[in-house]
């Protein structure tokens, strides 16, 4: 009788985020990695911006095959009343927890159990921090472009070679994720307010105060949405990043303009992004 137990069957998964790091990666994986069979997915909160919706058919269409869209138990709404309508911040991400971590690893429970999973995270060689470090013996965390020495210009290669270029929310924000998340930089919600009105109309509802306390919940801590969207604060914000591109251009000469608007909010950016979320 054998009782020689079956070798741990290893699964390969690439999460994409809709930005464009991520997206690199699964064209990066697909040319020189044919022979892993990849398993691609999107944590859709439900609260993503319709530009990456589309971006990501056409991720599918190069890719031919499709991304699983994981979404969470429970909206967004649900969460925000059990944490008493404390906004989401870069101090306490509950959002990332809640909406993208949690049915991440439900899935991986439900579609590969007793598996071994290889989670290939889009982090490059010009990058100095590290992806979603699991708690889960099975689950490991792998960087090829940082073992591939893959830095920002070679993504943006990656991406026009394969004629997918960048989502058209490049055009106006850097981040992808949720349409109210708190880490777009005062320029970005302006931004959204000009191209989704109604996006920034529901992300001002979310603002409160409490009657008793006089705490404010704001998705940024020294300004609400109302005071931001007065026609001379937006007139000094705009300004502001004018001047500043003006700069990064003098800076950066023979780059890309949305390499250097990039560079420009994330020089502006105090707070590092959510992985899952952003690259």
């Amino acid at each position: 009788m054998n009782n020689t137990e079956e070798p741990q069957k290893t699964v390969h998964v690439l999460g994409i985020s809709g930005g464009k790091d991520s997206t690199a990666l699964a064209v990066y994986m697909k040319t020189h990695h044919s022979e892993l069979e990849m398993h691609y997915y999107f944590c859709d909160t439900g609260e993503e911006l319709e530009e990456t919706y589309e971006y990501l058919e056409a991720i599918e269409s190069y890719l031919g095959k499709p991304v699983a869209r994981l979404n969470p138990d429970r909206p967004f709404s649900h969460y925000l009343k059990i944490y008493g309508n404390y906004l989401p911040s870069a101090r306490m991400r509950w959002c990332t927890a809640n909406l993208k971590l949690k049915p991440f690893e439900q899935w991986l429970e439900k579609e590969f159990p007793g598996c071994k999973i290889l989670s290939y995270v889009a982090i490059r060689a010009d990058e100095d921090r590290d992806g979603y470090i699991s708690g889960k013996d099975n689950i490991e965390t792998v960087y090829p472009f940082k073992e591939a020495g893959i830095a920002k210009e070679e993504v943006y290669g990656i991406l026009e070679e394969a004629g997918l270029g960048l989502p058209k929310y490049y055009e106006w924000r850097t981040r992808s994720g949720c349409y109210f998340c708190f880490f777009q930089r005062r320029v970005e919600w302006v931004r959204l307010k000009e191209k989704h009105p109604d996006l920034y109309e529901k992300a001002k509802a979310y603002e409160k105060t409490d009657e008793k306390t006089g705490k404010s919940f704001t998705w940024s801590e020294r300004e609400s949405l109302t005071d931001l969207e007065n026609p001379e604060r937006i007139a000094q914000v705009k300004a502001q990043h004018e001047r500043y591109l003006i700069d990064q251009a003098a800076r950066q000469r023979g780059k890309r303009l949305s390499q250097i608007f990039e560079s420009a909010l994330d020089d502006e950016n105090d707070d590092a992004p959510c992985l899952m979320c952003h690259l």
